[in-house]
């Protein structure tokens, strides 16, 4: 059953219709669904198919490869014992094809480029040195190790650079495209409850696949991941050693992220996980960032361009705050953790979380995705000198700066029932808004944005927030 995924689709189809060879990258996360989406568009109908085969070494991975050939229809060769070898088996397989677009799949390309083995070398000749000379080729590669299909196939400085045609970076879904699915699957599942699943899972179709109808999201949730013989219970790990080599780093970046709610300098996260200060810790930094499980950005007024890093994973999120030394034995956690303070100073930060991931929702909601603008995060805490002299602090988690004058000064909210706005909150944004024109020099207007479920509560209070955003703007 796919969902949505109709530009991605387009992108597919259109290289069967190009007039010369095509070479498509297609990367994302492990469980955001590439490879179904790669043999749905095309119906499984592929000239070759075949799958990199995890830790596996050089010739695991030539055996396999050999299997595969088999299976596609290539008989009485002898077995390769190298890469460039194999591809010219394969060059001898797709040219025994019958006439007309030949598409071959290859999967988790990542795995294959062993230590040593030209893989990468192999493939460069078989495309620079095949494939393009011919018309009828559409060569794809797949990979869940996303830093790798960038670094070492898109931006590659050899023979393959500048040579992928076409690119699609798969992303999560959206909670829209959540809604979609759950309805396909007719899951009796409200509003509230797909944000609540959308804050755990994040938008990952695998996760999403194992709702079951007559479940409640805080049953599926305990059956995932906190019954004893849970299905995702070692997801977590098996996620980051799928993605990273020396997953243990990347896990204690992210695990440091985990606890903080704006995010960390490059500094601050050296001086908790005290990780070399070196090109590994960069290369962490940025591969984290290329798979779509932090992100970067700078507070706004930083004056010293200091980069900030914020964890953006979902599913990340949850299982440092729920699972990581869970040792209940309790096979309910979930259901008897709703509306205690752990649960309650989590779902703050995780909402927050699925708002940031619909920037763009947020924007045309708003009206304002045709208004070039930049998002910030702002905080301001006083000296001891100034706290002495009476100073206040102040934080604001998104503001969206726009070049027609006007700061939008979002708040984020996840209740249950519309939003009461009291005198004393009231108060509290009057007061911080001041601070931050005060702090910032800040000329432009500001918008007071309440991003909730349910929206607002008209009372004497209510007319502070300018715009108001609920659940509906998003699905």
């Amino acid at each position: 059953m796919l969902v949505g995924r109709d530009k991605e689709q387009q992108i597919l189809l259109s290289a069967l219709e190009a007039d010369e060879s095509q070479l498509i990258a297609v990367y994302g996360r492990r469980r955001v669904g590439k490879t179904f989406l790669i043999r749905q568009t095309y119906k499984n109908k592929f000239a070759f198919q075949h799958s990199g085969i995890s830790k596996g070494n050089i010739k695991d991975q030539l055996n396999e490869f050999c299997e595969s050939l088999r299976k596609y229809g290539l008989r009485n060769f002898v077995e390769p014992k190298s890469w460039s070898e194999a591809f010219r088996l394969l060059q001898r397989l797709l040219e025994k094809k019958p006439k007309g677009k030949k598409i071959v799949f290859i999967d988790e390309l990542p795995w294959m480029d062993t230590h040593k083995s030209n893989f990468l070398e192999s493939l460069d000749h078989f495309w620079n040195g095949w494939a393009t000379e011919r018309e009828d080729i559409v060569l794809v590669i797949c990979g869940s190790a996303t830093s790798w299909i960038i670094n070492k196939v898109i931006r590659n400085r050899g023979g393959l650079h500048n040579r992928v045609n076409r690119q699609i970076n798969l992303q999560p879904f959206t909670l829209k495209e959540c809604r979609q699915y759950a309805d396909k699957k007719k899951l009796s599942i409200g509003d509230r409850e797909l944000v609540e699943a959308y804050m755990v899972m994040g938008g990952v179709p695998f996760y999403w696949s194992f709702f079951q109808r007559g479940e409640s999201v805080a049953q599926t949730i305990d059956r995932l991941f906190f019954k004893q013989d849970a299905e995702l219970k070692d997801e977590f790990n098996a996620l980051y050693e799928s993605l990273f080599k020396n997953a243990n780093n990347y896990m204690s970046i992210v695990k440091a992220l985990s606890t903080v709610k704006a995010g960390m300098t490059r500094a601050q996260l050296l001086a908790v996980t005290k990780l070399s200060n070196n090109l590994v810790f960069q290369r962490a930094l940025c591969e984290l960032e290329q798979c779509g499980f932090i992100r970067k950005y700078q507070a706004y007024g930083n004056k010293n361009k200091e980069m900030m890093f914020q964890l953006m994973d979902q599913f990340t999120l949850f299982y440092y705050h729920f699972m990581e030394g869970n040792n209940s034995r309790d096979e309910q956690f979930w259901q008897h953790i709703l509306g205690q303070n752990k649960y309650n100073s989590w779902i703050g930060v995780a909402f927050e979380r699925v708002c940031l991931w619909h920037e763009s929702q947020i924007k045309k909601a708003l009206g304002i995705d045709g208004i070039r603008s930049n998002l910030y995060a702002w905080s301001y805490v006083p000296t001891a000198d100034e706290k002495s002299a009476g100073a206040d602090g102040g934080q604001i988690d998104l503001l969206i700066d726009r070049t027609d004058g006007v700061i939008n000064v979002c708040e984020m909210k996840f209740y249950k029932e519309p939003f009461s706005v009291t005198s004393e909150y009231a108060t509290k944004i009057r007061n911080r808004n001041a601070i931050f024109r005060e702090r910032e020099n800040c000329k432009k207007s500001l918008a007071n944005t309440l991003i909730t479920l349910y929206g607002i509560t008209k009372n004497k209070n209510s007319d502070i927030f300018d715009n108001i955003l609920t659940i509906s703007d998003f699905l």
